[in-house]
């Protein structure tokens, strides 16, 4: 996990909840798991994103691009295995 501070895990969750705002109209959910040194940024969905059939794109054109628009230190958005 990036050792770099509470503050970009801050501004990170602050972006996920924006998210949300928009998921949430749908019954679903992304939450932060991890950030690692790389700058890999491990999410999870949970509710009706969960098993969405569209759960890649929403993660991609949705969740990754919304955070890398704002947060510089995060290079990619994964989900998060297990």
């Amino acid at each position: 996990m990036l050792d770099s501070g509470e503050d970009v895990v801050e501004r990170i969750k602050r972006v996920l909840v924006e998210a949300n705002r928009f998921l949430a109209v749908d019954n679903g959910n992304v939450e932060y798991v991890n950030l690692e040194y790389d700058g890999i940024l491990r999410v999870r969905f949970s509710g009706s994103c969960a098993v969405c059939p569209l759960r890649p794109m929403t993660l991609r054109a949705g969740v990754e691009r919304a955070i890398l628009l704002k947060i510089e230190e995060v290079k990619r958005v994964e989900l998060a295995v297990g």
